[in-house]
């Protein structure tokens, strides 16, 4: 080390260059970077670009993106060509605000650190035009590229296609890949219209990608997959996401992963596409999150895991991914996987509908309608089922009508609903069965029974339980129509089937007597104790009856009195006097012990 540093004392500045270009080359790169930094600091602007490289790159130096861009500027303000060119490529991946840096090495002076990396920001454009035009003009291939690159992804107002394109064409003839890479690019832009562009731009793509290039290597992909420019082929398309997924390009890695698993032109392999989207996913790709979360959410190759599928659909969502977003709103709000939340679930799918994911407004509005959201939501879905109604979406007339009818987001107008709900009711059968209703109760139209059973008879044809209940219902009392109990009971019947406590309860009632059906106390004492395991509470109170008195079944005061007790506590009044008229329950006698059995003598 003393040997250097007396070597460094005697060489000029460009003899410390040219020794500092030797040791970097035999791998000393500590004494090189002594030697560089005395030929930076010389003003050398070949020795401030290879020391800004080397903050850059970390070559015998910690890395500093700050230093780096320092050194860059000195040698690209002296003419330096190549550093104008890195300087323009560091402006448009984000530079350090010059007066942050000059901050934070003030507040590091004492330790003698440089700034950290997290001050870097957005892309400065501007500053990266200016340096790459610089570049550009000496002819460099890589400067045109850059420059070109501005003008086709930098803001409106620096945009110039066909002037990119042009540099991109010069840079490409001098082979830089970069300029291959955007000359096929532009080419690829103009397929529409001229077809031949897209044969003409594989050429130069396939060189970029020849070399190494990650984006030339993913757009040949596309190219193979699409058969645009070039043959179709899965296979030659999966190759090719290989190459750039194994250089650690993203958008490749979910290509790739994709492929395997669904044999793409490979063979099919779940477990390593699912590692590669999983690689995709961490690295920020969205769609690639939002996949694993439906691998897991669908099952397959892979066993259903919701609680897996949870996390990833998290991860596509925090990133703006809108079906991820609806789907984890799903979960949400059935608990799969997770715990079941509607208010999680409606501000997910509150960002589905955001993000523009079609159906997602749909599911935030029936979570209103379920009284599972705040008001705010309330009053969008209803504006969004009043603008799709009007565009003549049935279903959202139909649920339009509801928020009339229920005041949800709007203040109760039952005539204005029943309006909506006639529209719907030509092609929704919950319309049907409402409107019916409203007929029947005379809410918002004249009471028209006659006209509501008939609606709702419909919607009981088309399988909707609460509409053959309804309908059965009407049916018993002759509302609307001839009574006909024969015909409730089998209405009834083919709704308990699916599950209606009312049903139940309504089969148990009919069965029990007083009604134009035979009486059967058997049947009548299953379906009241169908109902009442399933909570309905007046079947509870029956279930009470049958068992006190004996109805088919040995009397126990017990177990008749914890159904009366259930019954109450779920609101009916009545039973207060079934229970009341129970005998007391004869208070347990304990046989106590006398002296010698307490004490064992």
């Amino acid at each position: 080390m003393k040997l250097l540093r007396r070597l460094v004392g005697t060489l000029s500045p460009a003899a410390s260059l040219a020794q500092a270009i030797k040791l970097a080359e035999a791998g000393k790169r500590g004494e090189a970077f002594a030697l560089l930094a005395r030929a930076a600091r010389a003003g050398l602007p070949d020795a401030q670009y290879r020391i800004a490289r080397c903050y850059l790159e970390g070559t015998g130096v910690p890395v500093s993106l700050a230093e780096g861009a320092r050194w860059l500027e000195l040698a690209a303000e002296q003419g330096h060509v190549p550093a104008q060119a890195l300087l323009a490529a560091l402006n448009i991946h984000g530079l350090p605000d010059p007066k942050a840096v000059a901050e934070a090495q003030r507040a590091n002076a004492a330790s003698g650190l440089f700034a950290p990396a997290s001050l870097e920001k957005a892309p400065d454009y501007h500053r990266a035009l200016v340096w790459a035009r610089k570049a550009a003009d000496a002819g460099s291939p890589e400067g045109q590229a850059l420059l070109a690159f501005v003008l086709t992804s930098g803001p409106a107002e620096l945009r110039d296609l066909e002037q990119a394109e042009a540099l991109y064409a010069k840079s490409s003839a001098a082979g830089c890949p970069q300029g291959e890479l955007g000359y096929g690019l532009a080419l690829l832009r103009r397929r529409a219209s001229d077809p031949q562009a897209a044969v003409q731009a594989a050429e130069p793509i396939l060189r970029a990608a020849k070399v190494g290039l990650p984006t030339a290597e993913y757009v040949l992909g596309v190219m193979n997959e699409q058969g645009v420019g070039v043959p179709r082929s899965q296979g030659q398309a999966a190759q090719w996401y290989k190459r750039a997924a194994e250089r650690g390009m993203g958008l490749a890695m979910a290509r790739w992963g994709l492929a395997l698993l669904e044999g793409s032109g490979v063979e099919r392999d779940t477990q390593q596409g699912e590692s590669w989207l999983r690689r995709a996913a961490l690295g920020g790709d969205r769609e690639a999150a939002a996949l694993v979360g439906d691998l897991y959410a669908r099952g397959g190759d892979l066993p259903p895991n919701y609680s897996e599928a949870a996390q990833w659909f998290r991860l596509a969502a925090e990133l703006g991914h809108g079906a991820a977003s609806r789907a984890l709103g799903m979960l949400h709000l059935t608990g799969a996987g997770v715990a079941r939340d509607p208010e999680e679930a409606a501000r997910w799918f509150r960002a589905a509908a955001e993000a523009g994911e079609a159906g997602a407004n749909a599911d935030l509005a029936n979570l209103v309608l379920q009284g599972n959201a705040d008001a705010r939501d309330a009053a969008s879905s209803r504006e969004w089922f009043e603008r799709a109604a009007a565009e003549g979406d049935l279903l959202a007339a139909f649920n339009f009508g509801l928020c009339l009818a229920e005041g949800v987001g709007v203040e109760r107008d039952e005539r204005r609903a029943a309006e909506w709900l006639r529209r719907a009711a030509d092609g929704v059968v919950n319309a049907q069965f409402w409107y019916g209703r409203m007929l029947a109760d005379g809410r918002g139209v004249e009471a028209d029974p006659q006209e509501g059973r008939a609606w709702i008879a419909r919607a009981a044809e088309a399988g909707m339980v609460d509409a053959q209940v309804a309908l059965a219902e009407m049916m018993v009392n002759g509302r609307g129509g001839p009574r006909d109990h024969p015909g409730a009971l089998a209405l009834f019947e083919r709704a308990a089937q699916q599950g209606h406590a009312g049903a139940m309860f309504a089969l148990g009632a009919m069965h029990g007597g007083g009604h134009d059906v035979p009486t059967d106390r058997a049947v009548a004492y299953r379906w009241f104790r169908d109902a009442a395991e399933k909570g309905h509470p007046h079947a509870m109170m029956m279930l009470g009856r049958y068992i006190a008195r004996g109805h088919e079944v040995a009397p126990d005061l017990d177990l008749a009195r914890l159904w009366f007790e259930r019954a109450i506590a779920a609101g009916v009044v009545e039973a207060r006097g079934d229970l009341a008229s129970l005998p007391m329950p004869r208070p347990m006698v304990l046989a106590v012990p006398d002296e010698k059995q307490a004490f064992g003598n």
